[in-house]
């Protein structure tokens, strides 16, 4: 995540849509981050438990459809190289190699198989206390602002992330091990990238709303997360999300 620095360019352009005021978010107590592949038949489930997850107000539920598998059959209409880079940049981080699919990791933190409720019950459970810095946002028809707040001393630095997504989006698989399906995925990540760093003092962030709409996006939302070895991802710290007036 060291090159993500600095690849920081100005805060101000990024989120587009001529779409109505939206109001303040919810708070976001956890993070559920899903690692899915449309090639891969141990995933629909899993897809599905996510749509669960993603009706919830304090959870931020986000789908990652990664490309690894394209290679069995079925090329990923929403896959990213970029999405199966941040799965093994939290492998790397962990230190534990593990990158499979469906698999979810928990704020950040805990990766668990992604069709098993009761284990992501547990990581949450667990790390139910982990999102401990307030961030919300707002939003006009000109601008999403984001707010964060200040942090006890000695807290890690920590780099702002936008979140670009899209609510819903329904496939027809033809090829493959999931041949002749039709799978809806929800909060598929279409974007992510760096926005700011954070070194622990309350901040403000203006973002022009500019970029979404060549994201294919309908949703925003924003992570502060940490690093660990070597600059790979590490706890996230806070989050906040917001649905654009539609």
């Amino acid at each position: 995540m060291s090159a993500a620095y600095s690849a920081l360019v100005a805060i101000a352009p990024v989120l587009a849509l001529a779409v109505a005021p939206a109001p303040a978010s919810a708070e976001v107590k956890s993070v559920i981050e899903l690692f899915t592949s449309q090639g891969c038949s141990s995933c629909p489930s899993a897809d599905r438990l996510l749509g669960q997850y993603a009706s919830r107000p304090d959870v931020l539920a986000l789908s990652y459809n990664v490309d690894y598998w394209d290679y069995l059959g079925w090329k990923d209409t929403l896959a990213s190289p970029d999405n199966s880079q941040r799965q093994r940049d939290y492998s790397s981080g962990r230190g534990d190699g593990e990158v499979y699919t469906p698999q979810i990791v928990v704020n950040g933190k805990t990766d668990v198989v992604g069709n098993d409720r009761g284990e992501i019950e547990t990581a949450l459970g667990t790390d139910a206390h982990e999102l401990t810095v307030p961030i919300t946002l707002a939003s006009d028809k000109d601008m999403v602002t984001v707010n964060i707040g200040a942090a006890p001393a000695g807290a890690p630095h920590a780099t702002l992330w936008l979140v670009m997504y899209t609510r819903s989006v329904t496939v027809p698989i033809g090829r493959g091990e999931n041949s002749g399906t039709t799978v809806t995925y929800n909060d598929v990540v279409r974007k992510l990238r760096p926005i700011a760093m954070w070194t622990g003092a309350a901040m403000s962030v203006n973002l022009a709303r500019s970029e979404m709409a060549h994201a294919n996006a309908d949703r925003c939302a924003v992570l502060l997360q940490t690093e660990v070895r070597d600059g790979r991802p590490g706890p996230i710290i806070g989050a906040a999300a917001i649905e654009p007036g539609i």
